[in-house]
C-alpha cells in the first residue's frame, strides 16, 4: 500500500474514534504490534500521534512504522489498566517498556501455618500465604542473616517433615546449641512458636533485642570457654552492625517504600529504584531502556506497572519528587488486581525528599554509562531482526525465533530443544523440551520431523500458549532443512519463515534454494542467528545429562537389595543425582521417608561395589 493510501485509511479510522476509555494497538507493515496503550478518551489520545506538532524523537520513530492500529472500549479505566498490561506481557510490542529480568535478590520466607516453622531463602515471591522479609541487598548477606536466626533462636534449619510421633535422634545443629531439634520431641509447640515471632521480630525491625541475646550467649560462651562459639556470636554482631548502618535515623522505622528517580536524554530513559524496609535502605536497583513515554511522570507510570507486575514485591509507599502520571489509578489496579495498598508520595522535604534526589542522580549518572551499551544492544537485538529479514527476503519480521536442536548418544536418551528469542533476546520463560517418542536408534532427521509436528499440532490445540513463531531455525545444514520443509508442506504451513544454520561454514540454507547465504562473521545479524542456534544446543544438551544421570542412577539403585520403587524415587527426589547420594552419609540416607538405618548402609556398599564411591 503506498504512503499517500496509508494515510488516507488512518484518517479514516482516527476520525471513526470514540470518545470513550480503552485500549490501542499500534501495528507495523507486517502486522506485528509494535505499541499498547490505554486512554481515558481513545479519541483525543490515538489522534495525539499523528496530529501533535511537538513529538519527540522516540515517538516520531514509532509513528513511522504504525501501518495500521485497532482499539478496544472498556468500562473504567482500571479496567483499561488491566488489559493494557496483559496485552504488554502477552505481547512484549517494541516500543513499550520491557523489562528483562534485573538480578533477582534473596528474601526470607516463613510459613507460619507450618507446627514447626523454618526459614528459608527464596528469590520468588508467591502468593501462599507466608511472610516475606527483603530484598536483601547491598552488603546484607541472607544466608547471614539467616544464620542469626538460627544462632540467637534456635530455628530448625532442616525441611524434615515433623509429625506426632517423631523421635528421631538430635542432630549436631541441637549439639551445638543452633537447633531446638523439635523432630526428636525436646521442645514443645508453644516454646518454638514464641521463638519464631521474635525472629520475625528481628526480621521486622527490632535488632535491638537480638543484639542483646547475642551479646549475652557471646559472653556466657566466653566464660565457658567455647571460644569457637563465641567467636561464631561476634561475627554475628558484627553482621548486625552492617544492617544497623543502612538504618535512615529520620525515617520512620517501620517504613517500607520504593524510591524512584528518572532521567531520560529524549531517546534513551533510566529509572533508578531504592528500595527501603523497615527504615533501613537496603540497595538501588538501575534499569536502562528506550520507550516512547516523554515526560518522567508518564516513563515512572510505564515503569512501575511493568516492575511491580513483573516482581510482586509491592511497598507501602512509592516515593518520587513529582506526581507519578494516572497514580491514584494506578493505586486502585494494584488494590483490585493484587490486593496490595500501595500509596504514592511526592517527596518535598526532609529524608524522603533526600532520598528522591539521590535516586534522580543515580538515574542521570547511570543513564550517562549505558547510552554506548543500549546502543549496541539494539544493533545485536531488533535491528539485526530487521537487517535478517531484509538479508533473507523473509515474509515476516522475525520478532518469534524459535530454533529445535537434537542430542542424544547412540540414539539413547533421544531429545529436541525448542528456544525462543523476542526481538532478538532470549525469552527462556518461552523454552521447551521434547522427548523423542516414535524414533528408533539416532535419526536426527525423523527426531526434528517429530518434535516440529508435536509443535506444529499445538498452534491448532494450544496457541495462547505456543504461539505462532514468525521464524523457525533449525540446527543443520541441507537435510536437517529439508526433512523439516517436508512437515511444514504436510500440515500446509506457509505463513512461517524456514531456514536451517549449517554450524561449521556457518552457512545459511532456505527452502527451494540450493546456494547457502554467507554473512560475514562481524554481521550481527549471523551473530544473532549463533546466538540462539548455541542455545538451542545448550538447552538441548542439559536436559540430555539430566536424562542420563537419572537414568543412570535408577539402574544403579535398582542392585540395592530392598529398595523398591518408592523408596528410589523418594531418593531421587531429595538427592537428584547419583552423585549427590555417593557422598551423602548413613544419617542423610536416613532424613528420606522409608529409608532406615541398615537400608541406608546397603546403598552405601553397592554404591561402593560399583565404583561410584
Amino acid at each position: 500500500m503506498g504512503y499517500n493510501k496509508l494515510m488516507n485509511v488512518l484518517r479514516e479510522k482516527l476520525s471513526l474514534l470514540p470518545d470513550k476509555p480503552g485500549v490501542y494497538v499500534m501495528l507495523d507493515k507486517n502486522g506485528q504490534i509494535i505499541y499498547v496503550g490505554k486512554a481515558k478518551n481513545l479519541k483525543n489520545r490515538v489522534r495525539q500521534y499523528f496530529f501533535s506538532s511537538q513529538k519527540s524523537e522516540k515517538v516520531m520513530a514509532m509513528v513511522s512504522n504504525i501501518a495500521d492500529f485497532y482499539y478496544i472500549i472498556v468500562p473504567t479505566e482500571i479496567d483499561a489498566l488491566s488489559l493494557e498490561n496483559n496485552l504488554i506481557k502477552k505481547h512484549k510490542p517494541r516500543y513499550n517498556v520491557l523489562l528483562k529480568d534485573d538480578k533477582t535478590y534473596p528474601y526470607i520466607k516463613v510459613n507460619l501455618k507450618e507446627e514447626f516453622p523454618t526459614f528459608t531463602i527464596t528469590r520468588k515471591l508467591k502468593k501462599d500465604g507466608a511472610k516475606y522479609f527483603g530484598p536483601y541487598m547491598g552488603g546484607v548477606n541472607a544466608n547471614s542473616v539467616l544464620e542469626i536466626i538460627n544462632l540467637v533462636f534456635k530455628i530448625r534449619p532442616c525441611q524434615i517433615k515433623i509429625g506426632e510421633n517423631s523421635n528421631k535422634k538430635p542432630c549436631l545443629n541441637y549439639h551445638l546449641k543452633k537447633c531446638f531439634a523439635p523432630c526428636a520431641g525436646t521442645v514443645d509447640k508453644k516454646e518454638y512458636r514464641a521463638n519464631v515471632l521474635s525472629a520475625i521480630e528481628f526480621l521486622s525491625g527490632d535488632i535491638v533485642t537480638t543484639e542483646k541475646l547475642l551479646k549475652e550467649k557471646m559472653y556466657s560462651a566466653s566464660e565457658k570457654q567455647e571460644f569457637e562459639l563465641a567467636i561464631k556470636y561476634k561475627e554475628k554482631l558484627d553482621g548486625i552492625e552492617k544492617i544497623k548502618i543502612k538504618r535512615i535515623t529520620s525515617l520512620n522505622r517501620y517504613l517500607s517504600a520504593d524510591i524512584i528517580g528518572v532521567a531520560s536524554n529524549g531517546i534513551y530513559t533510566a529509572v533508578t529504584l531504592t528500595v527501603v524496609r523497615q527504615g533501613r535502605m537496603l540497595g538501588a536497583k538501575n534499569y536502562s531502556f528506550s520507550c516512547i513515554d516523554e515526560t518522567v511522570e508518564e516513563t515512572a507510570r510505564a515503569f512501575v506497572l511493568s516492575y511491580y507486575q513483573k516482581n510482586g514485591d509491592f511497598p507501602e509507599e512509592i516515593i518520587t519528587s513529582f506526581a507519578v502520571k494516572e497514580g491514584e489509578v494506578i493505586q486502585d489496579y494494584f488494590r483490585k488486581n493484587f490486593e496490595k495498598t500501595v500509596k504514592f508520595v511526592i517527596a518535598k522535604q526532609g529524608a524522603k525528599k533526600q532520598l528522591a534526589t539521590l535516586a534522580e542522580i543515580n538515574a542521570k549518572e547511570h543513564l550517562e554509562t549505558v547510552v554506548n551499551k543500549i546502543n549496541h544492544k539494539n544493533e545485536m537485538t531488533h535491528l539485526s531482526c530487521e537487517r535478517l529479514q531484509k538479508i533473507l527476503k523473509l515474509n515476516n519480521y522475525p520478532k518469534r525465533m524459535e530454533c529445535y536442536d537434537i542430542s542424544n548418544v547412540s540414539g539413547v536418551d533421544k531429545v529436541g530443544s525448542m528456544v525462543v528469542f523476542i526481538d532478538g533476546e532470549a525469552s527462556k520463560e518461552d523454552y521447551r523440551v521434547f522427548k523423542i517418542k516414535t524414533v528408533q536408534g539416532a535419526d536426527d532427521f525423523k527426531s526434528l520431523q517429530e518434535v516440529l509436528s508435536r509443535r506444529l499440532e499445538r498452534l491448532k490445540t494450544d496457541a495462547e500458549k505456543f504461539p505462532k513463531p514468525d521464524l523457525v531455525v533449525i540446527d543443520g545444514g541441507k537435510g536437517q532443512l529439508s526433512s523439516v520443509k517436508e512437515v511444514f508442506d504436510k500440515n500446509g504451513i506457509t505463513d512461517i519463515d524456514l531456514i536451517s544454520l549449517a554450524e561449521r561454514e556457518e552457512e545459511i540454507f532456505l527452502p527451494g534454494i540450493s546456494q547457502p547465504v554467507v554473512l560475514a562473521k562481524s554481521d550481527y545479524s549471523l551473530r544473532l542467528l549463533q546466538r540462539i542456534r548455541d542455545e538451542a544446543h545448550r538447552f538441548a544438551l542439559n536436559y540430555h545429562r539430566n536424562l542420563r544421570s537419572k537414568r543412570a542412577l535408577s539402574s544403579v539403585l535398582d542392585k540395592v537389595s530392598g529398595l523398591g520403587k518408592i523408596k528410589r524415587l523418594a531418593l531421587i527426589e531429595r538427592f537428584k543425582d547419583v552423585g549427590n547420594i555417593a557422598t551423602a552419609t548413613v544419617k542423610e540416607l536416613t532424613e528420606v521417608n522409608g529409608i532406615g538405618e541398615n537400608l541406608a548402609k546397603r546403598i552405601i556398599s553397592t554404591l561402593t561395589e560399583e565404583g561410584i564411591r
